[in-house]
């Protein structure tokens, strides 16, 4: 655990309490009140598995990836039975893995839900570009799905071979799109891979949006102790100038901010993570309600027996205490780059600078945001500096969980 972070969330939560996940869950999740609801769904198959990837993946086979969209679909139902009526929610989102290789059944998977949630913001989905065939475009759209997320990573031979990819081909991507359009096409990239200049990652962007994408996001790559990469972290510096020469370039180009590290023409969104409450189904997926945090297992199989018993899948539950919710709640709010204030306080019923004034004021005074029109919004070095932070909390808090997660199906406890 790095001395930042702790620092961090001992000020932010004005508590030496840590987090700590138990193996436990409510059997009724109390979601009924929740507004600005999302929901997720998690399929773990690949064709092949990535060393550089850190998310819950196994390898695809027909029978097993079967087996588990029985069990996704009897979780919803569990799940869905626990509120009255149709519940309004947001968006759906399919992560993964590759949901498109259970293309076939995700109509299925979008009826169940429908029977217990109206989703008012569209379905989106994460492709492998192998995904990118006519045929599973037109069974995805003809399901519901609206939005596509192509996990492209690089255009260029050498950076797609240092992830051990091959760099898909723009025509032909740009031939399927043009047959088959959606809503929102983004496409992920990974930039401050070793070697990488800017004009790579440029010579990137121009080709997503030119191959057919409205909207791109630009990671930065992240070394986790447990994927097996050999590939090795930017320097800050050079991760610096690499993140706000993308920031210059993308808005010279019109495309508009709307997280840390997504750029789009006007129209084109695609974020599943700043939602305020959210429930996940499938292994792996999480539950953000407002007075817990709570992990599905990472087992397919232990999933698939578990929600076989008729019990949700829960591996850990987080209690939030009233801080440690409000400070989950900025963390991933400021991935959008700006916090409303109102949207604070019709949230936890108290005004935002009355609980984080001293910080607000602090992030002012090192340039780091700005207030405009009564919301705080991010500078370019604010950008930088969430994510350097992000870097931290990723490899204190997530890297350690999904380490122990991968391993233990359902482990006793963890102290963050």
């Amino acid at each position: 655990m790095s001395l930042a972070t702790t620092a961090t969330r001992v000020w932010l939560t004005r508590s030496l309490r840590p987090f700590l996940f138990q193996s436990e869950y409510d059997p009724a999740l109390d979601y009924a009140g929740c507004e600005n609801l999302g929901l997720y769904v998690h399929i773990p198959f690949c064709r092949s598995l990535c060393d550089f990837c850190p998310y819950c993946k196994v390898k695809y086979d027909p029978a097993l990836c079967s087996r588990y969209i029985d069990a996704l679909l009897q979780e919803i139902r569990q799940v869905g039975r626990r509120c009255p009526g149709r519940k309004r929610v947001t968006s759906l989102y399919f992560g993964g893995g590759s949901p498109a290789l259970a293309a076939d059944r995700i109509g299925e998977i979008i009826a169940a839900l429908e029977e217990h949630f109206e989703i008012t913001e569209g379905v989106g989905m994460e492709l492998h570009p192998s995904d990118l065939t006519e045929k599973t475009l037109r069974t995805l759209k003809a399901a519901g799905v609206t939005k596509i997320s192509i996990g492209v990573q690089s255009f260029g031979q050498k950076f797609a071979s240092l992830l051990g990819r091959r760099p898909p081909d723009p025509k032909a991507m740009a031939r399927v799109l043009q047959k088959v359009p959606f809503e929102t096409v983004s496409m992920d990239l990974i930039f401050a891979l070793p070697g990488q200049t800017f004009p790579d990652i440029r010579r990137d962007i121009d080709t997503a949006f030119a191959c057919g994408a409205n909207h791109v996001a630009i990671y930065p790559f992240i070394h986790f102790t447990f994927t097996g990469s050999r590939v090795q972290p930017m320097p800050k510096g050079q991760k610096r100038f690499l993140l706000d020469a993308v920031t210059r370039y993308c808005q010279s180009r019109g495309y508009l901010r709307d997280s840390i590290w997504t750029f789009g023409k006007p129209g084109a969104r695609y974020s599943s993570m700043t939602r305020d409450n959210f429930l996940g189904f499938g292994c792996s997926a999480t539950t953000l309600l407002m007075d817990q945090f709570k992990i599905n297992t990472f087992s397919v199989e232990q999933y698939c027996r578990r929600v076989g018993s008729g019990h949700l899948p829960t591996a850990l539950t987080l209690r939030f205490t009233r801080r440690q919710r409000m400070v989950y709640y900025l963390f991933w709010t400021a991935y959008s780059t700006r916090v409303d204030p109102a949207g604070f306080e019709r949230f936890f019923g108290v005004p935002l600078e009355r609980m984080y004034g001293d910080a607000l004021g602090l992030a002012r005074a090192l340039g780091f945001a700005e207030k405009k029109d009564g919301i705080y919004q991010m500078t370019g070095k604010g950008a930088f500096y969430y994510h350097y932070y992000e870097n931290f909390y990723t490899l204190a808090y997530i890297d350690k969980m999904w380490g122990i997660l991968r391993k233990e199906a359902f482990p006793r406890e963890i102290r963050l």
